[in-house]
């Protein structure tokens, strides 16, 4: 006699399981430990779409991503796939049971179904803290958190009062808050886009939110994203301990030319500033057209035919490495040979391969600065008088003369082509010849060449920073007035120098009492928009 064998779910307990998990206030950094741990093992993550990518950062490849329908659907989807083995994250801004999570964790419990909150940082205290508000300056301070459905049934008192919600009508809570009992002088600040690179204080009193909202160019049809308000004597504290909107580049669109991989830590030192950094590759890296050239120069290094190599860019740096690792070999091949790199960029590169350079031009680091620190060929020091130099197959030949004239004999090879990079989308190319960007950093005469010829020039209220004296030259050629100059050719010291800009911009507005506007702000026709 057949049975009919009665299959059996899956056991809860050592199968899937859901992760109820705060997203924080919108800073990405902001992120806990355990979210971007829990983000990078998931098999699926249910997240709002204005927090899709922030998810993305940490999902493996093979994670799905899916934007949450009403409650009820949302648990049932989190439901199965931990029946189905999987890990399945909710992703909430802000604190996930202060948006709506318990009833998910509720269902979760209900079907058996193993569940875990992760706490996020609240909006509630995280946007103040970035406005520079102290919530409690005293240990035993009241502090009261309410939303702005529930104003009018708030009672002055001396305590600190945060407002979520506070987006809908902000003059309207203040007119509520004076019906209850609170003076009109009662200072009040509200938040917008808290914790990201738009966000926009205003500070005022209960009696004057609507004018001092209509002069700061506020309005209902101009403001977008959440808003948090603060009421009590705690805002006045802001004019002191206010650091996030006073970073010296804060909001300020600023476009980096370079390929991807060499503008990372360009971007991350501009968003240290508070600026929005935008990527725009104008050359593309590619392989030489005849590889001999390479392969032979790399059996050399292995042969000790060299005394020196010579790196003058990040993308040298790379086409050697990918060399040496098509072959099996690593920075040990480099033993006897000594090592220059042309800046700071390139030796980081080559300190990333294993490898510490023997000679780094201290001042000028470029070819020409590199060519002027290389020590002459001596016959009784040096045992072999050659050098490599991997390089572009358009690089200028200063670094190659001098050494030829120093006593030294050269190779020079080609490493890699560059070619212009494909136009940057249609939105990116208005910005860019509109005015939508604050500023741009040139950091070579390609750049400037490149992007001008695939994008147009900049418009004339873009503040533009170069790296250099040759790169300045270029600019000038292209009609480009040249705003900052990088004290010393690196990438560092020109954003520092940029940064060293916007702050003297900003403390010339204050000075003569005038709002702090970003240069895209400044273009003829801009609308003024909140930030």
């Amino acid at each position: 006699m057949n049975v009919k064998e009665v299959e059996q779910p899956p056991d809860p307990g050592t199968g899937g399981w859901v992760a109820l998990v705060g997203a924080g206030p919108g800073d990405g950094g902001l992120l806990t430990v355990r979210a971007a741990e829990l983000l990078g093992q998931a098999g699926l993550v249910v997240a709002a779409a204005h927090l899709a990518d922030l998810a993305r950062r940490y999902l493996s490849p093979a994670a799905q991503l899916t934007e949450p329908g009403d409650a009820a659907a949302t648990a049932e989807t989190l439901v199965q796939a931990a029946r189905d083995g999987q890990l399945a994250v909710r992703l909430f801004g802000g604190d996930p049971l202060l948006n709506g999570a318990a009833a998910e964790a509720a269902a979760c419990a209900e079907a058996g179904v193993r569940f875990e909150i992760v706490p996020g940082v609240p909006l509630a205290t995280a946007v103040p803290a970035y406005a520079g508000i102290p919530l409690a300056s005293e240990p035993n301070a009241e502090l009261r958190v309410i939303h702005a459905a529930e104003i009018s049934r708030v009672a002055y008192s001396p305590a600190t009062l945060v407002v979520l919600g506070a987006d809908a009508g902000p003059a309207e809570l203040g007119k509520m808050l004076i019906a209850a009992g609170w003076p009109e002088a009662t200072p009040f600040a509200i938040t917008w886009d808290g914790t990201t690179s738009t966000q926009q204080t205003v500070t005022s009193t209960l009696g004057r939110i609507g004018p001092d909202l209509k002069a700061a160019g506020v309005s209902l049809a101009n403001t977008r994203g959440p808003a948090i308000a603060v009421v009590g004597e705690a805002v006045n504290m802001r004019g002191t301990l206010s650091w996030f909107e006073t970073k010296p580049l804060f909001g300020w669109r600023v476009l980096v030319p370079r390929t991807k991989e060499q503008a990372a830590v360009v971007s991350q030192r501009l968003r240290e500033y508070g600026a929005v950094p935008e990527e725009v590759p104008t050359i593309a890296v590619e392989p030489p057209r005849t590889p001999q050239q390479m392969e032979r120069a790399v059996k050399g290094l292995v042969t000790g035919r060299y005394q020196w190599v010579a790196f003058t860019s990040v993308n040298a740096v790379r086409a050697v490495r990918e060399r040496f690792e098509e072959y099996g070999l690593d920075a040990r091949a480099f033993a006897g040979v000594k090592v220059a790199a042309v800046g700071e960029q390139t030796s980081r590169a080559l300190l990333d391969f294993g490898i510490r350079p023997d000679l780094v031009p201290d001042q000028d680091q470029s070819a020409e600065g590199l060519a002027a620190a290389w020590p002459p060929y001596d016959d009784v020091l040096d045992p072999i008088n050659r050098v490599l130099l991997p390089r572009a197959d358009i690089a200028t030949e200063t670094l190659l003369a001098r050494l030829i004239d120093i006593g030294w004999e050269a190779e020079d090879v080609t490493a890699y082509r560059t070619v212009r990079a494909a136009p940057p989308p249609a939105p990116i190319r208005e910005a860019i010849k509109g005015g939508g960007f604050d500023a741009v950093l040139f950091t070579s005469s390609s750049t400037v060449r490149n992007l001008v010829g695939i994008a147009g020039k900049p418009h004339a209220v873009t503040v533009i920073g170069v790296i250099g004296p040759q790169t300045a030259k270029t600019a000038a050629e292209f009609g480009l007035r040249v705003d900052v100059t990088a004290p010393r050719p690196s990438m560092t010291a020109l954003v520092d120098a940029m940064a060293e800009h916007g702050a003297a911009l900003r403390a010339a507005a204050e000075e003569a009492g005038e709002p702090v506007r970003r240069p895209s702000e400044r273009r003829r026709g801009a609308r003024r928009r909140l930030r």
